[in-house]
């Protein structure tokens, strides 16, 4: 028995059906400072400790893509002053986690409209992808100034490209064709969408990516979410019988 499925047996679930890519919509930062009477950066930096315990306990339990929704395009409609302080948390995030990333062999990659971020939460993510390339264990996809309708956009826009200059026939583009232009190209679609906060929607995450994948809300805020929380959706992702649409 390898050591991820030694740690998913330990852990009550089994190894042979893990999700190959667990998406989550971190939600409720927020509403958790709001209810303790705390600046709303609280929730987010305690937010962020929630991160770093998803991403320890993907890389323990062997599960190889993990997709987290940390910035959409719609949240530059927030608070200047919070929309500053949530672009630094991701700078310290860079610098801080670092080492425990290589250390647990998470390689990091931001999706997004990273090339509209301020110059210093740009270039900050940047080399950590830089820094963790080369881990093999845990793909980690920061979803960081993200929607999933500009995300299809920016597809279709290169996708037309490549039509225009004659790499690509109409005739030839299909759903495989549209994959291979999103920012998730190459990867799997998510197994498991964990919606933290209970709020029941998509919010415009993945909307493509997310056809047949199996939802788990919780009521749970994003910063009160730890390990167990991730183990009881992981069970009751194990026991859903997956059809992608058939009888």
């Amino acid at each position: 028995m390898t050591l991820d499925a030694s740690a998913a047996a330990t852990a009550g679930l089994d190894p042979a059906n893990m999700p190959r890519h667990l998406a989550v919509i971190m939600d409720g930062n927020r509403r958790w400072a709001r209810e303790r009477r705390l600046p709303a950066v609280e929730g987010h930096r305690r937010g962020v400790t929630a991160l770093r315990e998803l991403v320890r306990a993907c890389s323990e339990l062997g599960v190889p893509t993990l997709t987290v929704y940390a910035f959409s395009t719609d949240n530059w409609k927030r608070d200047a002053f919070e929309i500053s302080l949530l672009l630094d948390l991701l700078v310290h995030f860079a610098a801080a986690e670092e080492a425990e990333l290589n250390e647990q062999g998470v390689a990091v990659r931001p999706i997004g409209r990273i090339d509209e971020l301020p110059a210093n939460q740009r270039d900050a993510l940047r080399v950590l992808a830089e820094r963790t390339s080369s881990n093999h264990r845990v793909l980690l996809n920061l979803a960081i100034n993200y929607s999933a309708r500009a995300e299809l956009a920016d597809a279709a826009r290169e996708l037309a490209a490549d039509v225009a200059a004659g790499r690509l026939a109409p005739a030839d583009i299909g759903d495989e064709t549209l994959r291979d232009y999103l920012y998730t190209r190459g990867l799997p679609d998510p197994d498991i969408l964990i919606r933290t906060g209970g709020e029941m929607r998509l919010s415009n995450f993945m909307l493509w990516q997310v056809a047949y994948t199996e939802l788990h809300v919780t009521d749970v805020y994003w910063p009160d979410f730890r390990r167990a929380h991730l183990l009881q959706a992981i069970s009751d992702y194990q026991k859903r019988a997956r059809r992608f649409g058939g009888s």
